[in-house]
Parts: C-alpha cells; structure tokens; sequence
C-alpha cells in the first residue's frame, strides 16, 4: 500500500492529469472492499489497516483498542510516505521499515494473512448515488493527494475517453507502421553501381506473368490452331446457367519471403536471384502484399537483409538490394528468426515462406523459433531448394520435421515462382 501511493504521487507530478482516474478507481476499490465484520482474527487488523491507509475510514466497526493501533500505524506509514519522497528513497527502504508497523499493530511477520479478496460479481449492485458518495468520501480523504478534483467530469468520464480514443489511434499507427527495422539488427543494402540486369531473366518473367493472367481477370485463355464453331444457341437452350460473369481472382493474403543466401548456393546465386526477382515481379503484378529479407554471413556476422518492406512498391532500387547480396556463410535460421521475431510480431503476415537449400545449423532452436511464430498465428511454409529430385525432397522432409505447415521441395529453379503461387493460390 504504501509502495502503491508512492508511485501514485510520484506520477500525479509528472502527469496530473491522472488524478480523476485514480479518484475514480480509488471509489470503485473502496465500495468493492469487504466489510471488516466479515473478516476474523489478524486479518481484520490488516484489512483495517489497507482501509484507512489508502482511503481515510474503514467498513464496518472493530474494537477502539484496535482501531488505536490502526490509526497509529497509518500515521506512522504516512511518515514513511513523506520521508521516502522527500529524500527519494526506494522501494527496499520502504521494506525495511515494514517491520515497525507490524510492531504497532502487534502483528508476527512470520503469521500468513489470507487474501482478502475484494467483493465483485452479479450479485454486487452499485446505484450512481452509492458512487457520488463513495467519491465524495474518497476525495475529501486524498484531497491533499489529489488536489481539486471535478466529480462530475469523473463520473462522466469525458476526458478518460478522449484520451482512450487517442491511444486507439496512435497503436493502430504503431500496429500498421511496425518497428524500425535498423533498431532490431536488420540492414539494408546500401549499394548504387549495382548492375541489376544480370539477375533479370524476362522471358521467365513474362511466361509467369502470361500463366497467372487470369488471378487478375477471371478468364483463361487457350489458343488452337484448330476447333469447332461455337453454336450459341444450343448453348443457350443446353444449359440452365448461361450467363458468363468475369470473375477477377484476388488474394488478400500478406506474406514475408526469407531467402536463404547461404554459401552452399555460391555456384548458382544468379539463377536464384533470378527466380526470385522473377516471384517478385509477379507478386508486384498481381496486387498481393509482399516484403523480402534475405540472410547472410558478413564478416563472421550473420546479417538480416531487407529487400522489400511490405508498404514500398517493387521496383529497381529493391531489384539492385537483391542483386548486391552474396551468398556466404552457414544456415542459422533459428538466429535470423529470433532477429526478424520483432517485426513479425508486429506486422503479423499471414504466412511466412522461407526458401533455403540445406539443413539449419541447429534443428533444435529453429524447431522452437517456428513454434513461437505459429503461436503468434503465422502460418509457417518452407521450399527447400535441392540439386536434384531426390535430394529436394530429402530437404523438403527434414523442413517438415522443423514444424513448418508446408514444406515443399523444387529441384529446377525455374519452379520456385510457381510453387509460390500455388501456395498463395490455396490459402
């Protein structure tokens, strides 16, 4: 109690604007207490003293003798209060002078106080006249805590709400802003001279574009040099639906790609690249909210990327971000996720895809770093990129045995988009 309203007062100088919150908390506390006749033994003794402490009067009557030693320890406390304040003591300090008022109150330090557990429920009817008096009470006890208080501005709550309407606004701000990514150990590729045309392969480009056409207008087209003349009319009269309706496919979901730029890709990071910047183009074609990292070993550091931040559009500043990046160094996703955890949880995607092309360096810590990120309600998808069939879908089994939801293999690079898109097509 006594640590409670040393913060308390602490507080009101910073902000006293807090005052008609606490007086009105204190009288929904103080009409919330239990009656002292309900209460025997040593506890009485201590619920009396947390009354008349904090709110100026207690509930119900207790013996003048005891009621002396209530009083005497109150004021005692409040000496501590002040004193504590004045010389800007601690909250050990304050411990070690609890003794005394226990000496006061004749009560053993070692004795167990039951929990007197404040009265609440359906059966609890509070009138507003029960409240204006209890709060009549209550500032003209803490008045000299709280200074001036206006009742009914409490009581109506105005300025509270106004308040909470403002912290409403500023978390939706915060939710959708997210954190900054150079405060949790994530970089952004700061190089310019960097020839992104290499890792552009535009026939790829355009036949992913051409195949998911139709996500965007509804319609699949199909082109033969031969077939049959279309009877519309026995259409008409074959069928009970004939009308046709455009349908445009579209996909709300949000999803985060982590590229695994691990130096067991060396050999092959410009066809990679290439598959990713062809993903990337299509994902900016087909509307779909997307943001990138990828991760490295950069002088024995291992180093978060950002490619693509889900609220900037993909163009070629993002494309020579992808093109800089070399591959170096081993697989630690368990320490690439705990670095990106942060503003996962923040952003909360609705699926995670990781594309990596070998085991973590250790299972244990990414299985338990997947775990935590499910349990924030991402859904956790893996590719794993092999030499060959057989050797993506050994890959592809051990990321299952990391508690992914999906873990798919490809062997061909050329096929990473596709899976991508099927992924994002069944969610």
């Amino acid at each position: 109690a006594i640590e409670t309203r040393r913060i308390e007062l602490l507080g009101i100088k910073v902000w006293k604007g807090m005052a008609e919150e606490l007086v009105f908390n204190y009288t929904n506390m103080w009409l919330s207490r239990n009656n002292l006749s309900s209460i025997f033994g040593k506890a009485r003794l201590v619920e009396a003293f947390y009354q008349y402490f904090l709110f100026g009067d207690i509930k119900g009557e207790m013996q003048p003798s005891h009621f002396n030693k209530v009083v005497k320890a109150v004021e005692f406390a409040k000496h501590i209060l002040d004193e504590v304040i004045k010389k800007k003591h601690d909250t050990l300090w304050i411990e070690a002078r609890i003794p005394e008022i226990l000496k006061i109150l004749d009560l053993d330090a070692l004795i167990t106080i039951p929990l007197s557990v404040p009265l609440k429920g359906p059966g609890i009817v509070i009138t507003p006249n029960d409240f204006v008096k209890a709060m009549k009470q209550v500032t003209k006890s803490r008045g000299k805590d709280f200074g001036k208080v206006d009742q009914e501005n409490t009581m109506d709550g105005k300025s509270v709400f106004e308040e909470f309407k403002v912290i409403k606004v500023e978390n939706k701000k915060n939710e959708k802003k997210g954190l900054d990514t150079g405060s949790i150990g994530i970089q952004i590729p700061d190089q310019t001279n960097v020839d992104e045309t290499r890792i552009y392969d535009q026939d790829l480009i355009n036949n992913l574009k051409t195949k998911f056409k139709e996500w965007k207008t509804g319609w699949k087209e199909y082109h033969f040099r031969v077939g049959d003349e279309f009877d519309s009319d026995a259409y008409l009269e074959g069928s009970d639906r004939p009308f046709i309706s455009d349908l445009k496919k579209s996909i709300k979901t949000h999803i985060v790609i982590l590229l695994d730029h691990s130096s067991s890709i060396a050999d092959q990071q410009v066809d990679y690249k290439k598959a990713t910047l062809a993903l990337c183009e299509v994902l900016a074609f087909l509307k779909i909210k997307f943001s990138v990292y990828a991760f490295n070993t950069t002088e024995k550091q291992v180093v978060c990327w950002l490619i693509k931040p889900e609220d900037l559009k993909w163009n070629i500043s993002c494309a020579k971000r992808l093109a800089q990046i070399p591959a170096n160094g081993g697989t630690p996703l368990a320490e690439v996720y705990d670095k990106m955890y942060p503003i996962l949880h923040s952003r909360k995607p609705d699926i995670f895809l990781t594309l990596t092309d070998g085991e973590p360096s250790d299972p244990f810590a990414a299985r338990s770093m997947v775990k935590s990120l499910k349990s924030i309600g991402i859904k956790m998808v893996a590719i794993g990129v092999g030499r060959d069939t057989p050797n993506a879908t050994i890959i592809a089994t051990n990321l299952k045995y990391l508690g992914f939801e999906r873990a798919l293999g490809v062997s061909r690079l050329n096929d990473i988009p596709k899976k991508v898109l099927n992924v994002l097509g069944d969610s």
